[in-house]
């Protein structure tokens, strides 16, 4: 297989290549910091799964995500991320990724989704099964969270965690002025008033 990793820690490129190495079941493993450089490598062709983290520092990974499918679909897309499953792997999922796995999970774990991806199968932990069965039975009109964009529920998410908009703007690698307009926009679709009662519906929907 020729493997793509897209991670803005060189650490964490390091050590997921050499665990693909050392599996012996690898041919290339290709490495990009940013997502401008991931989807130059797609577009080149070649690759048959891209390990793609959610957090980058020019563009969220959903976003680059979804364009990986339009561009190329037949690439096969698993997410890694430091976030638990609950936060981001649904929404991933619904965007076109073939799994999500968490960058605290077992090298093994690791390998064995990236084959079973490559075979043109979903991989998902039987947690992230179950939520996925309770999300897809669920009226639209009561999950006020799945209008937001990617930015809107990143921002949701954060905040909902304690992060204050300084905190999430670093962590989202934005401006605090940008962040603040996420957040004024998701309070208001989601006809919410403040950090209040935005934490409470993310605790009672079970997103943070």
């Amino acid at each position: 297989m020729n493997i793509l990793i897209v991670d803005d820690h060189a650490i964490v490129r390091q050590g997921l290549r050499q665990i693909l190495i050392e599996s012996g079941k690898v041919l290339l493993v290709g490495e990009a910091e940013r997502g401008a450089e991931a989807m130059r490598q797609v577009r080149e062709g070649g690759w048959d799964v891209v390990v793609l983290d959610i957090s980058l520092p020019d563009r969220n990974g959903i976003e680059i995500l979804k364009q990986i499918k339009k561009e190329c679909p037949k690439i096969r897309v698993l997410m890694l991320s430091m976030h638990d499953e609950g936060i981001y792997a649904i929404r991933a999922l619904k965007a076109g990724a073939s799994g999500y796995i968490t960058k605290q999970s077992a090298p093994g774990e690791l390998m064995a989704a990236i084959h079973h991806v490559a075979k043109g199968r979903k991989y998902l932990t039987a947690t992230l099964a179950e939520a996925m069965a309770d999300s897809f039975g669920e009226d639209p009109d009561r999950s006020p969270h799945e209008t937001l964009s990617d930015r809107e529920y990143q921002t949701l998410c954060l905040i909902a965690s304690g992060k204050s908009l300084t905190d999430a703007a670093e962590e989202m690698r934005l401006s605090v002025k940008t962040v603040s307009v996420y957040r004024s926009r998701l309070l208001e679709k989601m006809k919410l008033k403040n950090n209040a009662e935005l934490t409470h519906y993310a605790i009672k929907n079970g997103l943070a």
